[in-house]
C-alpha cells in the first residue's frame, strides 16, 4: 500500500461531505471567504479565467484543493476538475486514473479510496471495521467491502468463499478459471475457494494492469451508497490515535508486554488501583496515557504531524530508549531515590529538548538515546551541585534547572548555585545566636518560609498577607541576589518578632491587670 502524504490526513473528513454536495448548496456558501483566501478586498480568484485558475490549483495538495472548494460555487466547480484529482490519485496511490473509462469523478475516486486505505491501513486496531471484513462463513461480508478487498494484494482474512457467479460479478474474472477452483455446490451456484492474494493476482491478470483492476473496482462503486464507508471513516479519524495506542500498548506477545508493562510503569508515580486492570475491558487507558508527557501528547493527535502510524513509531522507540535507560541506571550503584530521581530528570529532559521535534515528525531510537545520554550526564552535574536529595528535590522546580538541562550553559547552573548559597545565607541568619528571641517569636508561618529546605511555589506569593510579602522579598532576594532584598526581609522578619513582642506583652499586661483586680474585689468583700 502505498504512503501518503499525512500532512492534511487528520482533517479531510471534514471535507468529504462535498461528494454529495450540489451546485445549488454550494452557491449558498459565503464568497467573503474568498476575500481571506486573497487578503485583499480589490483582487479576488473567481475574476480569473479557468484556464489560469486550474494553474493556480495545481499547486495545492489534496486537502487545501478540497477546502477551497467549500468557498463558492465558481471555485468548486473549478477544483472538482478532473485533471487537477488525477495528479494527486496518481501521486497518492501510485496508479493512473482512466478519467475517460471511468464512470466516477477523478475527485470522488480520490476521497472514495483515500478512506478506504486509510480504515484498511488500520484495519488490526479497528474493531468496528473488522466486524464488517470478519463475518463468519457461512455469512460472508458485504459485497460493497468484499469490492474494496480485492484492491489489496495482501489481505488478513480468511480465503473468500463465494459462488463463481458472484466472483465474475465483482471481480470480472474468467468463468473458465473459476471452474477449476469449484470446490462444492450450493442452491447459489458454484461454491469457490480463493486465497486473497491469488484472487488479486487472477483479477490483475483478467484486466492485464493493476489501474484496469482499480477502474473496474471503481466503476461498480459508482453505483454505490458511500454513507457507511464515511461514517466508519469519521469514527477513525476521532479515534484512530487511542484505537492504535491501546492496541500497541497491550496486544504485544507476551513476554514483550510484561516488559513493557515493567518500563511503562518504571518509577514513575503512577495508582495502583488504576494499573491493576492493565489490558482488561475496564481499564482506564486515558489515564494510563497520561504517565508519560510522549504518550500524552500522542493520544492527543500531537506526535509526528498528527500521523498515528509515524506517531507511534515515535512512541516504540521511546520506550526503546526507557528500556536501556532503566539498564544503566540499575547497572550504577545508587539508591533507590537516586535512581528514580535520575530516571524521571532525564525523561523530563528528553521530553523538553525533543518536543517540538516529536511533534513534526519520526524520531528513531537513536536519537532518543542520544539525547538521553547528555541528559543523564547533565542531571548526574545537578545532583553534585545538590549535594543532598533534599536541596536536590528543591531545586527541580527552578526554571534554571530545566534550562540547564536543555541547553547544558553553565550559566544556569552558577544561577543554581547562587541560590543554594542564597538559601543558606538566610537560614544562617536566622540561627544566629543573636536572635534566638526572634526565632522564639515568628508565627510559624514565617518561621517556614525562612527554613533552608522550604520551596517557595509561585502560586503563594499572591495577596497582601505577611506571609505573602515575606515570600515575595525572599523569592525576589534569591533569583536576585541583590543585597537590599535581603536586608527588606531581616528588616520584615524582625519587624514581625517585634510585633509579637508587643502583643505577648500587652497579652501579659492584660492578664495581670484581671487579676489585681480580682484581688481587690476579694479584699472588698472581706
Amino acid at each position: 500500500m502505498a504512503l501518503l502524504d499525512v500532512s492534511w490526513e487528520n482533517e479531510l473528513q471534514e471535507q468529504f461531505s462535498l461528494l454529495s454536495a450540489t451546485s445549488v448548496e454550494v452557491e449558498n456558501k459565503c464568497e467573503t471567504h474568498i476575500t481571506q483566501l486573497c487578503g485583499t478586498t480589490d483582487t479576488y480568484l473567481i475574476h480569473l479565467c479557468d484556464e489560469v485558475l486550474i494553474l493556480i490549483l495545481r499547486e495545492l495538495d489534496p486537502m487545501s484543493l478540497l477546502r477551497i472548494g467549500t468557498t463558492c460555487r465558481s471555485l468548486f466547480r473549478v477544483s472538482s476538475c478532473n485533471s487537477l484529482w488525477t495528479k494527486h490519485f496518481q501521486a497518492s496511490f501510485k496508479v493512473t486514473l482512466p478519467t475517460a473509462t471511468c464512470s466516477i469523478s477523478a475527485k470522488n475516486a480520490f476521497c472514495l479510496l483515500f478512506m478506504w486505505r486509510a480504515l484498511f491501513r488500520n484495519l488490526h486496531c479497528n474493531r468496528s471495521l473488522q466486524e464488517k471484513l470478519f463475518a463468519e462463513i457461512p455469512n460472508p461480508p458485504q459485497k460493497y467491502w468484499i469490492q474494496w478487498l480485492v484492491l489489496e494484494e495482501n489481505v488478513p482474512l480468511p480465503s473468500v468463499r463465494l459462488p463463481s457467479i458472484e466472483i465474475e460479478s465483482l471481480w470480472g474474472v474468467d468463468r473458465d478459471v473459476l471452474e477449476t477452483k469449484v470446490k462444492e455446490k450450493s442452491d447459489e451456484g458454484d461454491i469457490v475457494r480463493f486465497e486473497w492474494k491469488e484472487l488479486y493476482n487472477l483479477a490483475v491478470a483478467h484486466h492485464g494492469s493493476v489501474e484496469l483492476v482499480f477502474q473496474h473496482i471503481l466503476n461498480q462503486h459508482s453505483r454505490n451508497d458511500h454513507s457507511e464507508l464515511e461514517s466508519l471513516y469519521r469514527q477513525y479519524v476521532q479515534c484512530r490515535f487511542q484505537w492504535l495506542f491501546t492496541y500497541w500498548l497491550f496486544r504485544q506477545p507476551p513476554p514483550f508486554n510484561r516488559q513493557l508493562r515493567s518500563i511503562y510503569l518504571q518509577w514513575r508515580q503512577h495508582s495502583t488501583r488504576k494499573v491493576s486492570t492493565w489490558g482488561e475491558t475496564l481499564c482506564d487507558v486515558r489515564y494510563l496515557a497520561s504517565l508519560h508527557s510522549i504518550t500524552s501528547d500522542y493520544w492527543r493527535g500531537k506526535l509526528a504531524g498528527g500521523d498515528e502510524t509515524l506517531g507511534i513509531q515515535t512512541v516504540e522507540n521511546y520506550f526503546s530508549m526507557c528500556k536501556s535507560l532503566v539498564a544503566w541506571i540499575l547497572g550504577r550503584d545508587w539508591g533507590r531515590l537516586k535512581r528514580k530521581k535520575v530516571y524521571e530528570d532525564t525523561l523530563a529532559g528528553v521530553y523538553l529538548l525533543l518536543r517540538r521535534e516529536m511533534r513534526e515528525a519520526l524520531v528513531e531510537h537513536e536519537r532518543f538515546w542520544h539525547v538521553a545520554k547528555m541528559q543523564m550526564s547533565r542531571v548526574c552535574v545537578l545532583e553534585e551541585t545538590a549535594a543532598n536529595y533534599v536541596n536536590w528535590k528543591m531545586i527541580e522546580t527552578l526554571p534554571y534547572y530545566k534550562l540547564y538541562l536543555v541547553s547544558g550553559n553553565t550559566i544556569y547552573l552558577d544561577h543554581v548555585k547562587g541560590f543554594l548559597r542564597r538559601k543558606r545565607l538566610i537560614h544562617n541568619w536566622l540561627y544566629l545566636e543573636e536572635n534566638i528571641w526572634a526565632r522564639q517569636l515568628l508565627p510559624d508561618q514565617l518561621f517556614y518560609l525562612l527554613e533552608f529546605d522550604t520551596k517557595i511555589t509561585q502560586d503563594s506569593l499572591h495577596g497582601d498577607a505577611t506571609p505573602a510579602q515575606l515570600g515575595r522579598l525572599i523569592w525576589l532576594y534569591l533569583h536576585s541576589g541583590h543585597q537590599l532584598y535581603l536586608e527588606a526581609v531581616k528588616g520584615m522578619v524582625l519587624e514581625c518578632a517585634h510585633t509579637s513582642l508587643g502583643f505577648y506583652q500587652y497579652q501579659a499586661q492584660h492578664h495581670a491587670h484581671g487579676h489585681a483586680h480580682q484581688r481587690c474585689a476579694s479584699n472588698g468583700g472581706r
